[in-house]
């Protein structure tokens, strides 16, 4: 009986981790929920019931008894750090010593076989801890932190909490040694944050933080992710090249990150570090640089390495995007909704390339979230990404500082404030000026009603000296009007009230958008366009009829039936479409069904030289495609345009087919 117990338990746990192999290795869930539940619980039944827990069982991933301290451990093979290149000029000097310790080992060893020509290998450098795997006759019997390279910190209880990580492996020859980089990816970080009692600062010290905790149950919470690119040590088992190394891991269920490249010059790779770096903010998780190294092991082995470093590879970092500085005051800005939002104002420190000095902090709720009640004069943790203003993620030290006042009237115009959830709104919408011009300046943007020539400044001036109110206000203002404004010569006044004009033959779409109806963006409203084809239809639409169309929950149908309710925005609607705003649904173009887009998703990623992509985005539904702003399994093509980042790594790594030559693309669009 306890045979078949034990075999049972063997047969669920092989089964529980293969499942766990195709969910989170592989993305490719297998089976559902409720059937991975059910599994999952008769092997837990069954280790109560027999006192036996296999040491690759998935049930040890939920984290077990708080431990009493981290054992040393001695590492089979060294973990090296890398040498660093910070700038072109660096790597091209490292790729001057890799040539010249090619040549001189070939000069040196003449009946030896030539050393090949330097070919390389661009991989990304994860910002986490680094994880090195021990695995005996295909088991996981240790999991370490690098420590000094050759000591580490035994933390095998809290990598097993790590569902991309295997419990066993395919190869059960011998002892390896797998290294990788233990993540928290961003979006997790996000999700975690929401209800988090303390709110971890960022995703590198939120996956550190976690597998050096001494509670396994912390580190499960966390939900780590992590990725694998060597293997230290090997018994019985040698590899010619990266790639050979690359696909074992792979073979061996071992998590590898789709982006890796190869080159033969040391040009293309300096050329693919930009585009690297181009593509950093669109990761979900984070990276400080990308790696480079030599893809023929013969040459790395013959080259081998200095007291620190491989000379084979070398680390090239990209501007730090997280840095600390001192919080110095919070000032309070007035949005087109109403909205109060934070801004923070910093010491300046360089960051990412530019320096900063101001800093969002979302809202209220954001401040007391991350505990910065009490952090005015301390020094804060702020990172930047890509060109948004950079955020404040936390405090750096424990240090009490000055208490951040929230306000209790609007900043521009002393209307009393409303808190709603986290936010400070002002409902003053009649006459609080930045309300207003944020509302004009959006309605003319070009997504909106796309009025030409126009700006904030315009905005600002019209409200200053023409009286301008509403977005209705636009329409009636004349040549004799704007020629008496500073810096509007007859020319720039003339372009003005032409691009009105030309405004009113936007379609509805573009109206709903412009509108700026609460909690709803572009989607939403080219959806609702889509749906009622009518403004009028849309108006008299009822809470419970929005509720059922795609994307709408309760809050979004409430602010929409709400919106076109409020009689000043009725009032607005009604002067706009009397002075000439036609706000009609686009007439959808004739579907051609021999396109090779008819029927198939497609998504855009990147830029596009020759369009803009929601011009290429109405060309593909007019062909009959449907158009989705994330890559699956499903999607049939994904067209890459400069700079594209995630999406491609995700499209390739699926096989999805990708189509990257814009020339090509014209062709099957049809416009050439």
């Amino acid at each position: 009986m306890e045979q078949q117990l034990l075999a049972r338990m063997e047969e669920l746990a092989a089964e529980i981790n293969r499942y766990n192999y195709y969910y989170y290795t592989l993305d490719d869930p297998k089976i559902s929920d409720k059937e991975y539940d059910a599994l999952y619980d008769e092997l837990v039944a069954l280790e109560r019931e027999s006192g036996v827990v296999l040491p690759h069982s998935p049930t040890g991933r939920v984290g077990g008894e708080l431990l009493k301290g981290f054992e040393p451990h001695r590492h089979r093979a060294r973990l090296w750090s890398l040498d660093k290149a910070q700038d072109a000029e660096d790597l091209l000097a490292w790729n001057q010593r890799v040539r010249r310790a090619i040549a001189d080992y070939n000069t040196k060893n003449p009946e030896s076989e030539p050393l090949p020509e330097p070919t390389y290998v661009v991989e990304l450098k994860f910002d986490g801890l680094t994880l090195n795997l021990t695995y005996e006759d295909g088991v996981l019997v240790q999991a370490a932190t690098r420590g000094t390279g050759t000591v580490g910190e035994g933390i095998l209880a809290q990598v097993k909490t790590i569902r991309s990580v295997p419990l066993r492996i395919p190869f059960t020859d011998g002892i390896i040694e797998v290294q990788g980089e233990g993540i928290m990816n961003l979006s997790v970080l996000a999700a975690y944050n929401q209800t988090a009692v303390e709110p971890l600062k960022n995703a590198r010290n939120a996956a550190a933080g976690a597998l050096r905790n001494l509670n396994p149950k912390t580190t499960a919470e966390r939900k780590l992710n992590a990725f694998f690119y060597n293997i230290g040590y090997a018994d019985g088992v040698a590899f010619a090249t990266h790639q050979e190394m690359i696909q074992f891991l792979r073979d061996n269920e071992f998590k590898v990150n789709p982006y890796i490249v190869y080159f033969d010059s040391i040009e293309d790779v300096l050329a693919e570090l930009e585009r690297i770096a181009s593509m950093r903010a669109d990761l979900d998780f984070l990276i400080d640089g990308a790696v480079v190294k030599l893809v023929d092991m013969r040459t790395r082995e013959a080259i081998g390495y200095t007291d620190k470093f491989p000379r084979w590879a070398v680390a090239y970092k990209f501007e730090a995007e997280e840095t600390t500085t001192i919080l110095e005051s919070v000032g309070w800005e007035v949005g087109r909704t109403g909205k109060i939002t934070p801004v923070a104002r910093v010491e300046a420190v360089e960051l990412a390339g530019v320096t900063v000095q101001n800093c969002t902090l979302n809202n209220i709720g954001d401040i007391e979230r991350k505990n910065l009640k009490h952090a005015l004069g301390t020094r804060v943790f702020i990172r930047r990404s890509n060109d948004v203003i950079p955020e404040i993620l936390g405090k750096a030290d424990d240090e009490e500082g000055q208490e951040i006042v929230f306000p209790t009237v609007c900043p521009s115009c002393g209307t009393e404030l409303e808190q709603r959830g986290a936010h400070l709104f002002c409902n003053n919408k009649l006459a609080c000026k930045p309300q207003i011009i944020g509302r004009i300046t959006h309605f003319a943007s070009r997504d909106a009603m796309d009025i030409e020539t126009f700006s904030v400044m315009t905005a600002e001036q019209l409200y200053e000296n023409c009286e301008v109110r509403d977005p209705a206000d636009l329409y009636e203002i004349t040549y004799d009007d704007l020629i008496n404004l500073e810096r509007f010569g007859d020319k720039k006044a003339r372009k003005l009230i032409e691009a009105f004009e030309k405004s009113k033959e936007r379609d509805l779409a573009a109206f709903l958008f412009a509108l700026g109806i609460p909690n709803t963006g572009k989607a939403t409203t080219k959806m609702l366009a889509d749906h009622y084809r009518s403004l009028d239809a849309l108006m008299a639409a009822e809470p419970e009829e929005l509720v059922g169309l795609p994307d709408v929950g309760a809050i979004v149908a409430d602010s929409i039936a709400g919106f076109f309710r409020d009689p000043i925005i009725k009032s607005s609607i009604e002067r706009m479409r009397s002075l000439g705003v036609k706000a009609e649904a686009e007439q959808p173009a004739a579907i051609s069904q021999d396109s090779v887009f008819s029927g198939k998703t497609v998504v855009l990623t990147g830029t596009l030289s020759q369009m803009t992509r929601d011009e290429a985005a109405k060309r593909l539904e007019a062909l009959g495609a449907k158009v989705s702003g994330s890559v699956s399994k499903k999607t049939d093509y994904v067209i890459a345009g400069e700079s594209a980042g995630s999406k491609l790594v995700k499209a390739r790594e699926l096989g999805v087919t990708v189509i990257e030559d814009e020339t090509e693309l014209l062709k099957l669009l049809g416009l050439s």
